[in-house]
């Protein structure tokens, strides 16, 4: 499975991110003289803007992506060896993790989909009409959720992070499972054909509360759970 890169949880950041939670970062809360020494403050991106963040080789449409490029609806994107970019389109915000190649589909910045044909993708969707991942092995329905997923042409890795979900095996829409999470609580591993069991538990890996809480902060939210609320389980980490 994919690894995770550390770009978001740089000990700075996560200082940061934690404050953001607690709602520290703003009205008598830390001065923003002590946010840019600790780093960027996450917050909403202006209009206009696609790139939060890239490093690597990150490609856009077949073209080099930068800070300026945007992202939409219809476009293909893709990170190679050691590469990641966080991006935002709409009400949608994604962590593309390295070696990972998503095409989104829809209008402009309304997302309708996202095909993960290889590699790992962190989301976050604004509530509204509904939604769908795809990999080589899954569908999964959404409607305003955290999603983590992992692709291989074998095997899928699915956590509904918090929201509901309908995963279906991708060859077979009989073979389905619907999911409500709170905070995690149902990781999913979707194999391929031939499988004795299509849809089967999984652990919770490769993704972290910090990491949703950056890229829900790039649309103007806030995860439904709190970073210090131990009725969650306390801060998540694979």
């Amino acid at each position: 499975m994919s690894k995770r890169s550390n770009d978001a949880e740089d000990p700075r950041r996560a200082f940061l991110l934690q404050a953001l939670a607690a709602g520290l970062l703003g009205a008598g809360g830390i001065s923003s003289a002590a946010a840019q020494f600790f780093g960027r403050r996450p917050r909403k991106l202006p209009a206009g803007q696609s790139v939060y963040e890239a490093s690597g080789a990150v490609n856009v449409n077949g073209q080099a992506a930068t800070a300026a490029t945007r992202i939409a609806a219809g476009d293909r994107i893709e990170t190679g060896s050691g590469a990641q970019v966080i991006f935002v389109v709409g009400a949608d915000a994604f962590i593309l993790r390295e070696n990972s190649r998503v095409e989104l589909g829809g209008s402009n910045v309304l997302v309708s989909a996202a095909r993960l044909a290889t590699g790992a993708l962190l989301s976050v969707f604004g509530k509204g009409t509904p939604k769908r991942v795809v990999t080589p092995t899954s569908t999964i329905g959404i409607r305003g959720t955290g999603l983590y997923v992992e692709a291989r042409p074998d095997l899928s890795y699915v956590c509904n992070c918090y929201g509901e979900v309908q995963i279906a095996a991708a060859d077979d829409p009989a073979v389905t499972e619907r999911i409500v999470s709170k905070h995690h609580d149902a990781p999913r591993y979707v194999l391929k054909a031939g499988a004795a069991r299509r849809i089967q538990p999984a652990p919770f890996i490769n993704h972290t509360d910090l990491e949703l809480t950056l890229i829900e902060a790039l649309v103007g939210r806030t995860p439904p759970f709190s970073l210090f609320d131990e009725g969650y389980g306390g801060a998540r980490r694979y």
